[in-house]
């Protein structure tokens, strides 16, 4: 009996440990990822938990953002980290890839901003002072534009700076502080405006 309980122990302990680095390595079934792969998916799914906070009441609260769960069995490429959106109207999920310019360009200006936030949150408080937000304003009608403007300067009254780079008229209407360029030919002239 007692040699026995020598041999089924020694195997016993190869088999978990055989098991623990088949599901460490990714090596169960297909489509499964590696240990590595679901680290950055778990912190990618912390971002986009971020990423919605702003992408809501921007998109009148139609689009939230998810990560792509199914893997496609005819993609030679690993999928964990392609993105999808629900519309809440419809309550359906499609690819990113079928937003308009518009809906695109919020979804990307949310990715932006939750990760910013997630960095803030887990890095031991460091502070992301700035956000720099170059163009894409011309692909959102009025509604849209209103909804943005409205969530970037709410940001501004949080200890945060936005700034907003556009050549878009009716935004340039709107935001109280500017630091108006114009372009001449002895070379660019800046005017600031304190509204």
């Amino acid at each position: 009996m007692h040699s026995r309980w020598h041999t089924r122990k020694p195997k016993k302990e190869n088999d978990t440990s055989y098991r623990l680095y088949t599901l460490v390595s990714g090596q169960t079934r297909n489509g499964k990822i590696t240990f590595e792969q679901y680290i950055q998916a778990a912190g990618f799914d912390s971002i986009l938990q971020a990423a919605n906070r702003h992408l809501l009441p921007m998109s009148d609260n139609q689009f939230q953002l998810y990560r792509q769960t199914k893997c496609s069995l005819a993609k030679q490429t690993n999928t964990f980290l392609d993105l999808e959106v629900l519309d809440i109207s419809t309550g359906k999920r499609r690819p990113v890839g079928n937003l308009s310019g518009g809906e695109s360009f919020k979804a990307s200006l949310s990715l932006a901003l939750g990760l910013s936030d997630t960095i803030a949150e887990n890095r031991g408080g460091i502070q992301m002072d700035a956000l720099f937000v170059d163009e894409g304003f011309g692909t959102l009608d009025s509604k849209s534009l209103e909804e943005t403007k409205d969530a970037l300067l709410s940001m501004s009254g949080e200890n945060k700076l936005v700034g907003i780079i556009s050549h878009v008229e009716t935004l340039q209407d709107r935001i109280p502080k500017q630091i108006l360029v114009q372009k001449t030919k002895c070379g660019s002239k800046a005017q600031v405006e304190l509204g």
